[in-house]
């Protein structure tokens, strides 16, 4: 890797490595070098030794064993199991204005969920660089980029990841991220990146053979967890706070989204949410940029965005997946598993289930005005009570609002979107309902345009075992449920893939183009009147549930939706003197205010904005 272009010179190397017995050495370029213990740091070792700055490939051997790549390795070039490769991030030429310059804060801001390996055919950073200022004409904020990190083979979600400082290198490595980040904020987006934190992957994890990383104290769903709290946690702790800071420092991204935080299993007095938000906190302070924290949880427990100071763990906001379940419990009728709480009163030997809605308006309007629904009553899905109220939790922009995500869409079995499930008038209802919500809204890539394309689970694991494993579990997973195998798409086919990718040529034909104008008119009515995008709760949510019709109040202004195949008139406000209609769905016929303003005549299956005095 030396030559004259690019000679070597000492480079220091070290590593955390308290299971070697004996002895550690770095192998650079395939010449082993001994490294030495660090006085003052248990586990530690270090060695200086020549490199090539950005082109040298190393990897660690103890007491004599087979390389293995750097726990903090910033580049895997061979994938997860070869040698690391060092990363030079001073030679990157950034050419947006300086980031503090370009930060977007979240409050007020739409954030949009992509996948790089689907987004586009090509499935690269670049490739999808390209295609920001659609974003921009669609009116987003914030992009969230789905897991990044190295994973055996090419496709993946990227919730199998490892080597989590580094970039997966079939998407362009570090600096095809940096180049995607830069484009962002020339343009004026923001960027946020999903990290896990909670597991790694079956394939390609080398970190139990250095350390401590995974305990057996306590277990999750992925098996061991990840060691926060046992012995040696100090470590791992500062290991995924380090990642973490890394992402946000040298690649300029602008908040993270932590994945699944309610199985990061910690019991010390200080939480490592709490450590980890301290640190965000610190490096905003010193970068002077407003960078940002975004958990998934699914405990509805307000203490993740209650400020550290009032012993919370001090986070900006947190997704609320009950605002997607009544949302798609309104639109689809679904009632099954998670479904059953949000599409009416369920049955069951519980007297508690008196306290549930009787119906998917009515928890529509109860999440709209409280937050979340399950903020203590009962759960029929978990057979138990579940929550805490959210209390002031005011603004409401600390709750991520949305109608699909990765997850709602690929954990079904043949990986519908909404567009697949409800007709279009619906759709555009229930986007109406998120974009004028006093929550911060997300949407999913190919949402904007009621994407026909589905977005299906796969994988393409190289360990042959590990492959089959995950095929036939899926496959008996939704036999369960009715499904036949043949039904269920193979995670390790190309064409799952495939069929997983955007396919941009839809947006020019009905009803998706009207679809994308409706996202695109709702997305500007924010900007335009602040009060839809206000992070209060509304003033008050009428609905009926027979006639399948619900109008929100934002201040002045309305959102009137039915979902009802039935025209239907809705009560805009005994108050009120005049409407009017700022924007509806579907173009023709469009609805009509009584001529006292005080109701609002709506087509079947539409949706308006109204501004009223």
């Amino acid at each position: 890797m030396t030559d004259r272009h690019h000679p070597a010179s000492p480079h220091p190397f070290e590593v955390w490595a308290p299971l070697a017995k004996e002895r550690v050495e770095v192998e650079v370029d395939g010449t082993r070098h001994p490294m030495s213990r660090v006085p003052g740091r248990d586990g530690w070792w270090q060695a200086v030794v020549p490199a090539v700055a950005g082109r040298s490939d190393y990897a660690f051997r103890l007491d004599g064993g087979e390389p293995h790549p750097d726990p903090r390795s910033r580049r895997q070039p061979y994938g997860p199991d070869g040698p690391s490769r060092l990363v030079d991030h001073s030679a990157f030429r950034w050419t947006a204005p300086d980031a503090r310059a370009t930060a977007r804060p979240l409050p007020g801001s739409v954030l949009y969920e992509l996948h790089i390996g689907t987004f586009t055919p090509e499935g690269t950073f670049d490739a999808a660089a390209a295609h920001l200022p659609e974003l921009v004409e669609l009116g987003i904020d914030l992009v969230e980029l789905m897991p990044i990190c190295p994973f055996p083979g090419r496709h993946g979600w990227g919730y199998d990841g490892v080597a989590p400082w580094a970039v997966h290198e079939p998407y362009g490595g570090p600096d095809g991220l940096k180049r995607f980040v830069d484009a962002a904020h020339r343009l004026g987006l923001g960027v946020v990146l999903d990290v896990v934190h909670n597991h790694f992957g079956p394939s390609g994890n080398h970190l139990p053979v250095f350390g401590p990383y995974l305990t057996d104290r306590h277990q999750t769903p992925w098996g061991s967890a990840v060691n926060l709290d046992a012995p040696g946690s100090d470590e791992v702790r500062g290991y995924l706070i380090g990642s973490a800071l890394a992402w946000l420092r040298d690649y300029r991204i602008d908040g993270l989204r932590l994945d699944a935080v309610h199985a990061l299993a910690d019991d010390r007095a200080v939480h490592f949410l709490e450590d980890l938000s301290a640190a965000v906190d610190a490096l905003a302070t010193a970068t002077k940029r407003p960078l940002f924290l975004i958990p998934e949880s699914d405990l509805n427990d307000p203490r993740l965005i209650t400020p550290r100071e009032s012993g919370g763990y001090g986070l900006a906001a947190q997704w609320s997946d009950d605002y997607h379940h009544a949302l798609h419990a309104a639109l689809t009728g679904e009632s099954s598993g998670y479904y059953a709480d949000f599409a009416g009163r369920p049955s069951g030997p519980s007297p508690e289930v008196a306290e549930l809605p009787r119906g998917p308006l009515e928890s529509v309007a109860r999440v709209l005005v409280r937050g979340w629904l399950h903020d203590g009553c009962w759960s029929t899905f978990r057979g138990r009570r579940h929550g805490r109220p959210p209390g002031e939790l005011t603004p409401r922009h600390r709750l991520l609002g949305y109608l699909q995500t990765h997850d709602q869409i690929g954990n079904r079995a043949l990986g519908e979107r909404i567009s697949a499930l409800a007709p279009p008038g619906a759709v555009a209802a229930g986007a109406a309902l998120l974009l004028t919500s006093p929550f911060t809204p997300m949407l999913f890539m190919g949402e904007e345009w009621g994407a026909g394309t589905p977005w299906q689970y796969f994988t393409d694991h190289t360990d042959p075992e590990l492959a089959e494993a995950v095929r036939t579990g899926r496959r008996r997973e939704f036999a369960e449920h009715g499904w036949a195998a043949e039904e269920i798409p193979d995670p390790q086919s190309p064409e799952t893939v495939a069929a997983s990718t955007l396919d941009r040529a839809e947006r020019d034909r009905e009803p998706h183009a009207s679809l994308l104008a409706w996202h695109r008119t709702l997305i500007a009515l924010r900007r335009t009147h602040p009060p839809l995008a206000s992070p209060l709760p509304p003033e008050a949510v009428a609905y009926d549930e027979a006639g399948r019709w619900l109008v929100l109040h934002r201040g002045p202004y309305r959102t009137a939706v039915n979902l009802s195949e039935e025209p239907r008139t809705v009560p805009l406000g005994e108050r009120v003197r005049t409407a009017e209609i700022l924007a509806h769905y579907p173009a023709d016929p469009p609805p009509s205010p009584s001529p006292s303003g005080q109701t609002l005549h709506l087509p079947p299956l539409s949706a308006a904005i109204i501004h009223t005095t």
